[in-house]
C-alpha cells in the first residue's frame, strides 16, 4: 500500500500533466485526509533550562535541549534530585510532550540560592 505522502505526490503530478483539474485534485487530496506532519517537527521543539543565582540575579546556566532528549534528561535529573517525586516527574514529561510553548516549572532552592526554570519553546 502506498504511503499518503506518495499518493499526494502522485496527485500533484496528475495536476502538472493536466490529467486532473485543481478542483478534482482538491477532492482527491481531501479524500486522503490531513497531510502527514513532518517527523522532525518534534525535534525542532526545544526545552530551555535556566538557572539563576537568587542573590546576584545572574544566570549560572542557560541550556536548550531537544524535546526528543527531555524524557531521558528528566529521568536522569530525578536521580540527581531525589526530592522530585515520580508523579511530578511524569507530569513534567507529559507537559513537555503536550505543550506548544510555555513555562513548565519554576523552582527555587533557597539552600543553594538558585532558581530553576523549564520552558518549552
Amino acid at each position: 500500500m502506498p504511503s499518503p505522502g506518495s499518493e499526494r505526490n502522485r496527485i500533484l503530478k496528475m495536476i502538472e500533466s493536466g490529467q486532473v483539474s485543481a478542483d478534482e485534485a482538491a477532492q482527491l487530496l481531501d479524500a486522503l485526509g490531513p497531510a502527514p506532519r513532518p517527523a522532525d517537527r518534534q525535534h525542532a521543539r526545544m526545552v530551555r533550562v535556566r538557572v539563576t543565582n537568587l542573590h546576584t540575579g545572574s544566570q549560572t546556566a542557560n541550556v536548550t535541549i531537544p524535546v526528543s532528549l527531555v524524557n531521558v534528561g528528566l529521568r536522569l535529573g530525578a536521580r540527581l534530585a531525589p526530592q522530585i517525586s515520580n508523579s511530578a516527574l511524569e507530569e513534567l514529561i507529559r507537559g513537555v510532550a503536550g505543550t506548544a510553548s510555555a513555562r513548565l516549572l519554576e523552582w527555587q532552592d533557597l539552600e543553594a540560592g538558585e532558581r530553576v526554570e523549564l520552558t518549552v519553546e
